[in-house]
């Protein structure tokens, strides 16, 4: 697979970054691919850092919070269930990937469109 990285997709990326650029990165602090790269997508994508900082704390304290309740509560059974529960959850997150992948891809055009009428003309260069 060879995924060439032009105007028309940097436009793409900045145009749902700028609509969903928040969910994904809160929601990118569950999921460990996401955890890793989520600065560089927000900033390739020039989100704004006030609402990449809100977004990314509040996403941070919520998973942190979480997984301490559920250790707390769990205790020592929680390696028990660790390794299970960690294979379950990589591949609902991966079965979410590949979905929205295969959404995008069947919405690229109609999506590029959005992002032209968006950002129109040339990309500035930094």
């Amino acid at each position: 697979m060879n995924i060439r990285l032009h105007d028309d997709r940097v436009k793409l990326a900045r145009y749902l970054f700028q609509r969903n650029g928040g969910k994904v990165v809160f929601f990118g602090r569950f999921v460990s691919v996401l955890r890793t790269y989520a600065a560089f997508l927000a900033g390739t994508a020039r989100m704004s850092w006030p609402s990449f900082l809100l977004f990314n704390a509040a996403g941070g304290i919520l998973w942190a919070t979480s997984w301490g309740v559920a250790a707390y509560f769990v205790g020592a059974r929680i390696q028990q269930f660790g390794i299970p529960i960690d294979i379950a959850l990589a591949g609902v997150a991966l079965i979410v990937v590949l979905a929205v992948i295969r959404v995008l891809r069947r919405k690229e055009n109609e999506l590029m469109a959005y992002a032209e009428r968006s950002f129109p003309g040339p990309l500035e260069q930094p």
